[in-house]
């Protein structure tokens, strides 16, 4: 059902929504390039990106079965800045999932538009019910909104999760039917954990002439600290005259990318061996401790659908609220702030997902796991079963002391 969310309270942990921690070190290949690239300065890109990161963006599209063309792209410095410029060419306001990207609904909010949250199924993924959306749409317009754009990620930020084929096609037949342009967010579309077993489809290819597709490098193949994202255009006069206001916006916010870090990107982007290889060892680390997080998580007591992409999991305190109340923790809010004392590090609570503060819901990233620092994330990335490196098990470890310790009530 429709419900137009307030903002998430602030809360004690400025970075507590900040995006999952990877955990890897910086690649080489784009340690290398960049400062290969630094000596000849560092000149601003064109709006929207030059010609070779552009068309390097397309040529990764084409891999993926996705015709596109140099014309049909922009590069703008992360994903924040891409859909802020986006936001701004394009009317009306904005369709979120519930949960969704905690960065997502704010920066929605800062151009004075409407948020309505539609909840996503229990089956997992980050696009809404279907037959909630229809719903939410229509009462949205009768109270005075005008939903126009739909927002979603079929591999999502917080749960982890994968939308099936079946529930993205109701899904996309259901944004059709109420007029709305769909944005997909597929920054974790690179990471699934088992490519051969999970399905992971994407809007473009049911909605190829309504749908724009976003995705944020830092989560495979950049590290965070370079902030890269892409954006793929539908062919066509429509499409065009959004990728040229998307373009302009971005001159308008200065939002470029610096020549060295466009080449890098560009590179990355084609995919050479030595990315690909990045790309695999990392998505088995993901996959590793993803897995071995999960139990540790349910083992103490929580509920939590197994990750299937990125670098992060759901988990429900519910089952051990009794014995959490006795630690003073009774919603999301006191939830957050309690694991990340534990911890020593942010664990965000559902409410800054726009899910229910009352629910005791929060987002662990595995990142963390891998190590403190880049030589004991490098050993994990390198080994053949990171889960027997001492730092690894010991963080495991800490992590299930930490929700059994509350579960038991300990303040």
């Amino acid at each position: 059902m429709q419900r137009t969310s307030p903002p998430a309270p602030a809360g004690r942990l400025a970075r507590a929504g900040r995006r999952p921690d990877p955990g890897l070190p910086v690649p080489p290949y784009w340690a290398e390039r960049l400062s290969a690239g630094l000596p000849g300065g560092a000149a601003p890109e064109p709006p929207g990106g030059g010609e070779a990161v552009r068309a390097a963006a397309a040529g990764y599209w084409e891999r993926r079965g996705l015709a596109t063309t140099a014309a049909d792209t922009v590069a703008a410095p992360g994903a924040e800045t891409l859909l802020l410029a986006l936001l701004a060419a394009v009317d009306g306001d904005v369709v979120l999932a519930r949960p969704a990207a905690a960065w997502q609904a704010p920066l929605v909010r800062t151009l004075g538009r409407r948020v309505t949250a539609v909840q996503t199924p229990a089956v997992g993924g980050g696009a809404p019910d279907p037959f909630a959306l229809l719903e939410a749409v229509r009462r949205a317009r009768t109270e005075g909104a005008d939903p126009r754009v739909l927002l979603m990620s079929a591999a999502d930020d917080p749960s982890g999760t994968v939308t099936p084929p079946e529930l993205l096609h109701e899904t996309c037949e259901a944004a059709e039917q109420c007029g709305l342009l769909l944005v997909s967010d597929e920054t974790y579309a690179d990471t699934v954990h088992q490519p051969h077993e999970t399905v992971l489809l994407t809007p473009a290819e049911m909605l190829p002439g309504r749908t724009i597709v976003v995705t944020d490098l830092c989560a495979a193949l950049a590290p965070p600290s370079w902030p890269v994202a892409v954006a793929r255009f539908p062919a066509g006069e429509e499409g065009a005259r959004l990728r040229d206001a998307v373009a302009d916006r971005c001159a308008g916010l200065r939002a470029v990318l610096p020549e060295p870090v466009a080449a890098t990107a560009a590179h990355a982007l084609a995919e050479d061996g030595a990315v690909r290889a990045h790309l695999a060892a990392a998505t088995r680390l993901h996959a590793a401790l993803g897995a071995a997080a999960h139990q540790v998580v349910t083992r103490a007591g929580a509920l939590c659908r197994p990750p299937e992409a990125g670098f992060h999991l759901y988990a429900d305190l519910g089952p051990l609220r009794h014995a959490l109340e006795a630690a003073g923790v009774t919603d999301a809010p006191t939830l957050e702030t309690a694991l990340s004392a534990r911890l020593g590090r942010p664990v965000p609570g559902g409410h800054r997902f726009g899910d229910d503060p009352s629910a005791l819901h929060v987002r662990i990233d595995t990142g963390p796991l891998h190590g403190t620092d880049d030589a004991q994330r490098r050993a994990a990335l390198g080994a053949r079963d990171p889960l027997e490196l001492p730092h690894v098990a010991a963080a495991l470890s800490d992590l299930e002391a930490a929700i059994a310790g509350l579960g038991t009530g300990a303040a």
